[in-house]
């Protein structure tokens, strides 16, 4: 399972780049309309004062151009290109191109896309030869307060101020991240903190429920035979041959849960059936076998055992479509209920039941071989041989204490959560 720790940095690491990116975004937008109304205010400062000094020159067209004539060299100063004083209707007054940039200014205006009038300075930003620029367009008042007319302008940006704005948003832009970085690493120990308890709340929740899966498991195997060690020792084969057969995690753990709870439904079976020291005859077979659908029943009252029902529905169905409730042949049949098959009928064979003596191991590994491809999936079959003699004699030959042990941490392995 994976470290809580892990877990708890890998989404610190997620929310740290998604808000990094969200940041990102909003400060380089803000940045940049920053450093569009700095470039706008620096194009119309200087022509603002020159303007209210000289309003009164600007009523009429002659006085206009002789005004514009004395702006130009401080126009070209401020890296205007090309402007144009016009009165409160938008009527040209008066009008200007810097010669070397005469190709330029004609671009501008060809491609210009026409400013809102209103009493408010507007502009648009626009690129020529690679280097950008804003048309901008300057409204005048009266002292009174009325509307006098408008400057228009075309105005390229220096690029040493351009760079220097762009510098200082790229230097507000990292704070920025280095402050969501440092939010979020001094998150991480006050998240683990309160982890830290659900977490020993869900591993208690989990040990009760795993031992609540053993101890129905062994109340139930106590019934047919002396003790609850079937139980363990087909968990045991059941999980080898899975790791064996490369199964995932999450399939052992079900595998674990159908082992315990495989025979949960012979609870419902009356002793006469269950305890008979001789053959079942055909109606008390038929009442045997009711026990894997009381099985079900009784799992459809937890959704946590639940995951055990694959195992407890299907592992007396057999491979070639013989076996029972549904007579489901094949790949039909679940595949931990395959596995789980060949595990239990080997427990079985091998353990001292009340109709029947146990059976030595190579008798019984006989049994398993001649039931491959008609009993049991012969994929799985082979794999169980090839393991079969190992796990016999983890199993047989030493204290039960010692097998309940090892299939503790075995489960731990598979159902704990690392801290």
């Amino acid at each position: 399972m994976p470290s809580i720790h892990r877990i708890i940095l890998y989404r610190l690491l997620a929310a740290w780049v998604v808000m990094s990116l969200l940041i990102g975004a909003v400060v380089s937008w803000a940045g940049l309309a920053r450093i569009d109304r700095q470039l706008a205010a620096l194009a119309t400062a200087e022509l603002r004062k020159f303007t209210a000094a000289n309003l009164a020159l600007l009523a009429q067209p002659e006085t206009a151009r002789h005004a514009l004539d004395e702006l130009r060299a401080q126009l070209a100063r401020e890296h205007f290109i090309a402007g144009e004083f016009q009165d409160r209707d938008r009527r040209r007054l008066a009008a200007m191109i810097d010669p070397q940039y005469a190709e330029k200014a004609m671009e501008i205006v060809r491609l210009a896309v026409e400013l809102p009038l209103d009493q408010r300075r507007q502009f648009r930003k626009f690129t020529t030869d690679g280097q950008g620029g804003l048309r901008v367009l300057v409204p005048f008042r009266t002292a009174g307060g009325e509307p006098a007319g408008y400057f228009e302008g075309a105005f390229l940006i220096d690029p040493d101020v351009a760079a220097r704005l762009r510098e200082e948003m790229v230097a507000t832009l990292l704070v920025a991240l280095a402050a969501v970085g440092l939010t979020t690493l001094c998150l991480y120990p006050i998240i683990l903190a309160l982890n830290r308890n659900v977490t020993r709340q869900s591993r208690d929740l989990l040990a009760g429920n795993i031992e609540l899966m053993e101890v129905v498991g062994s109340a139930v195997a106590k019934r047919d035979s002396a003790t609850s060690m079937h139980n363990y020792r087909v968990a045991t084969y059941a999980v080898r041959l899975a790791e064996t057969l490369g199964l995932g995690s999450i399939e052992i753990r079900d595998l674990v849960a159908g082992a315990f709870l495989h025979d949960v439904g012979k609870i419902g079976i009356c002793d006469q059936i269950l305890l008979k020291s001789g053959p079942l005859d055909a109606d008390e077979f038929e009442v045997m076998k009711r026990h894997v659908t009381i099985g079900v029943e009784i799992l459809l009252k937890s959704k946590w055992l639940l995951r055990a029902r694959d195992v407890v529905e299907f592992h007396h169905e057999r491979y070639d479509g013989s076996g029972y409730p549904r007579g489901l042949a094949g790949e039909d049949i679940p595949l931990l209920a395959r596995i789980f098959a060949v595990v239990d009928v080997f427990d079985a064979l091998t353990s001292i039941r009340p109709y029947k003596d146990a059976l030595a191991f190579g008798e019984a590994m006989e049994v398993v071989c001649a039931g491959s491809g008609r009993l049991f999936d012969p994929r799985i079959a082979d794999a169980f041989c090839g393991i079969a003699a190992t796990l016999y004699r983890d199993t047989r030959g030493v204290p039960e204490a010692e097998v309940e042990e090892r299939l503790q941490r075995m489960i731990a392995r598979y159902f704990a959560v690392t801290p």
